[in-house]
């Protein structure tokens, strides 16, 4: 109750007066003026928006009718005060002197050509829509003109000149294959080089058979037996070449 009691004092009826905030000054800076001064002596005309000053048109100097036009020299005066003519043009009875007269009547020619000239073909056309849509026939693609030409189911040049080349390098292709057939073919020995082949065969077998017969009998080292191993295999090869030699009468070397 006496919470309630304090709510309803005669001195709660009078609206409280607003208090203000206090506001203080806004700051501004001592080095302003400093700072201006700076930035007006970095900046460049070419670095603004625009340029720094702009020179506005005088309101007098405004765009007039025919200012644009080319303007005529003024023409000359004489003493009297009147024009010259510079350029006189002949009077209606004046008769001038021309270099060639002719006297054709060219309205009779005209019309005698006219008369005894050949009428022009009409030009072929074709009507491809009933809307009558006309192209002209010639290169519509319904007349044969390649069929008529002189030069038609003809060779060209060029065709011909490609296979005379074609040919010429086969038959080039073809001589050095022979060539080297015939250089690489090969080489039927005769009876005497059959002869002599063989005696050199022999002659190397018994030269290779005493350095064999001179060998220790004990065998002992590596060395040795090595030495005594190529020479059975020299040997061995031969007597097989000897062998075959004899064995064929008819022998072909193949050349490198």
């Amino acid at each position: 109750m006496s919470a309630l009691l304090v709510e309803e004092s005669i001195y709660n009826l009078i609206p409280p007066v607003p208090c203000k905030p206090f506001k203080p000054p806004r700051y501004v800076s001592k080095l302003n003026p400093y700072v201006k001064h700076t930035i007006e002596q970095s900046k460049s005309q070419w670095k603004t928006i625009g340029p720094a000053k702009v020179n506005v048109p005088s309101p007098k100097d405004f765009l007039q009718k025919h200012s644009r036009e080319p303007k005529l020299p003024k023409r000359k005066r004489d003493q009297a005060g009147k024009k010259t003519v510079q350029l006189s043009v002949p009077h209606r009875t004046d008769h001038p002197i021309m270099g060639i007269q002719s006297h054709k009547n060219f309205i009779n020619t005209n019309a005698a050509n006219v008369i005894m000239g050949v009428p022009k073909k009409p030009v072929p056309l074709c009507v491809d829509k009933y809307q009558g849509d006309k192209f002209l026939l010639e290169t519509s693609g319904l007349v044969p003109r390649y069929l008529k030409k002189k030069d038609y189911g003809v060779t060209p040049e060029y065709v011909i000149r490609r296979n005379e080349e074609a040919k010429r390098a086969q038959e080039a292709y073809d001589a050095y294959v022979k060539k080297t057939l015939r250089e690489r073919a090969m080489k039927r020995l005769t009876d005497e080089e059959r002869e002599e082949l063989l005696d050199g065969l022999k002659k190397n077998w018994e030269h290779v058979h005493q350095a064999f017969q001179s060998l220790s009998v004990e065998i002992d080292t590596l060395p040795k037996k090595l030495n005594k191993e190529r020479l059975e295999l020299q040997m061995k090869q031969l007597e097989h070449d000897i062998s075959t030699i004899e064995k064929h009468k008819v022998i072909y070397i193949a050349n490198k």
